[in-house]
C-alpha cells in the first residue's frame, strides 16, 4: 500500500476575475467587514484553470440570518455537477444547520440525503466571519466549522465518482453570501480524522437495481393504466440501487422543460400467485404499476403539506401487490421539478420468500 503523499502547500486565490469563473445570478467583488470580499448569489464560482481529485479548501463566509444557501464546492465537472457542502443560517442551531449533497445534472439531492451522515448542528454568529474547511480524500471529506482543530461533520460515502474537477464557493438563489481568504491544498490521498464505520446493511428485500427511462413530460402518464405503447418507445438505464436501496435518478439525466419525469422499472419473478406488501419512498411525484395497473398515486413536493414539510425521502408509504406466477413488472413513473431537492426512488418488499428479481 503506496502511503499518503505530503500535501502542496496552501494556495491562496484572491477573488478577481482573472482568477475566478463565475456562474452566477450575481458576483462582484466589494469591501464587507473591513475586507475585500466576494459578493455570490444564485450560482457558483470556481478557481479558473485548476483541477485536483484530493486536497482540501478553505475560506471565510459571512451572511445574515436570512434563508440562504451558501458553501463550498469541490470536483465540479462542470455548472451542474459538483461536490457541495453549504450552511443554512435561517436552521442555525438546529439538526439541518448545513448539507453535504451531491449535484447531479443541476438537481440537488438534500431530500435525498438527510439526517446525521449529511449534516451536524452548529450554532453561526451572524455579520461575522466563519472560517469553513473542506478536506477531500477519495470517497470521504470532513467539514471544519470555526474549529479547525476538529471536524464538525465526516462524510463517510461521498456520492459522485472520485474524479478530478474544480474547486470553488457556491451562494443559493436567496439570501446572498460574502466570501473572502479562500485557499485550496492539492494532497494525494490526505489522512482524515475520522473513519468510516461499519457499513450499513441493505434493508431486507430491497430492490437492488432499476431500468430507469429517458425523460418525458408528467402529462404523458395523467392517472391511467399503462400500454406496451407507454413503455417500448423509452430509451432505458440499469442503475444500481445505494445500500439504503436509495436510487438517485439524476445520475442518468436532469429535467428538461416540460420533461419531468421517467419510468424507473424491475421485474419480479414469483413461483406462486401471492399478495406481498411493497415499501417505497419518493421524491417528489409518483404513480406506482403492477403490470400495468395503476395502484397508487402520492405528492410528497417541498410544502405540499404545510409549510414545515420536506418532501425527504423514506420508506414512509406502502402498498400491497397482487403478484401472479411467473414475471411481474413494477414500474414507477416518478416527477420532479427544478425547485425540489432530490429526484429518487427506493423500495423493498417485505419477503423474498418464492421471490426473485429478474436479472
Amino acid at each position: 500500500m503506496t502511503p499518503p503523499s505530503s500535501p502542496q502547500p496552501s494556495q491562496p486565490v484572491p477573488f478577481d476575475a482573472g482568477h475566478w469563473r463565475f456562474a452566477a445570478v450575481e458576483s462582484r467583488v466589494e469591501e464587507h467587514l473591513g475586507r475585500q470580499s466576494l459578493y455570490l448569489k444564485g450560482g457558483i464560482a470556481t478557481v479558473a484553470d485548476v483541477s485536483l481529485t484530493d486536497g482540501a479548501i478553505e475560506f471565510d463566509v459571512a451572511f445574515t440570518g436570512e434563508r440562504g444557501f451558501m458553501g463550498g464546492v469541490w470536483r465540479v465537472e462542470d455548472t451542474r455537477n459538483y461536490e457541495e457542502f453549504y450552511l443554512r443560517p435561517h436552521q442555525s442551531g438546529n439538526p439541518d444547520a448545513n448539507q453535504y449533497t451531491p449535484v447531479f445534472h443541476g438537481i440537488s439531492g438534500w431530500q435525498l440525503y438527510h439526517g446525521e451522515r449529511y449534516a451536524v448542528p452548529v450554532a453561526y454568529p451572524f455579520d461575522e466571519w466563519i472560517r469553513v474547511r473542506i478536506r477531500f480524500s477519495g470517497s470521504q471529506a470532513e467539514v471544519f466549522l470555526q474549529d479547525l482543530e476538529r471536524p464538525a461533520l465526516f462524510v463517510e460515502e461521498l456520492k459522485r465518482a472520485v474524479a478530478p474537477g474544480r474547486v470553488g464557493v457556491s451562494a443559493g438563489n436567496f439570501a446572498p453570501a460574502y466570501f473572502s481568504n479562500f485557499s485550496f491544498t492539492v494532497a494525494d490521498a490526505p489522512a482524515l480524522q475520522d473513519r468510516a464505520g461499519k457499513p450499513l446493511p441493505a434493508p431486507p428485500g430491497t430492490i437492488p437495481s432499476w431500468w430507469v427511462s429517458d425523460v418525458f413530460p408528467e402529462s404523458a402518464v395523467e392517472d391511467r393504466d399503462l400500454g406496451r405503447d407507454d413503455l417500448a418507445p423509452r430509451s432505458w438505464t440499469r442503475l444500481a440501487a445505494e445500500r439504503s436501496g436509495l436510487v438517485n435518478l439524476a445520475r442518468v439525466q436532469g429535467t428538461e422543460r416540460r420533461k419531468n419525469t421517467v419510468f424507473a422499472r424491475q421485474a419480479v419473478i414469483a413461483q406462486r400467485e401471492q399478495v406481498r406488501r411493497l415499501d417505497f419512498g419518493f421524491c417528489n411525484r409518483i404513480r406506482v404499476y403492477l403490470n400495468g395497473r395503476l395502484l397508487f398515486r402520492g405528492d410528497d413536493d417541498y410544502r405540499s403539506r404545510d409549510y414545515r414539510f420536506l418532501g425527504s425521502i423514506g420508506y414512509f408509504d406502502a402498498l400491497y401487490l397482487p403478484l401472479t406466477r411467473g414475471k411481474n413488472e413494477i414500474v414507477m413513473a416518478v416527477s420532479e421539478d427544478a425547485v425540489q431537492g432530490g429526484w429518487g426512488v427506493q423500495a423493498k418488499l417485505e419477503d423474498l420468500a418464492d421471490l426473485a428479481f429478474e436479472e
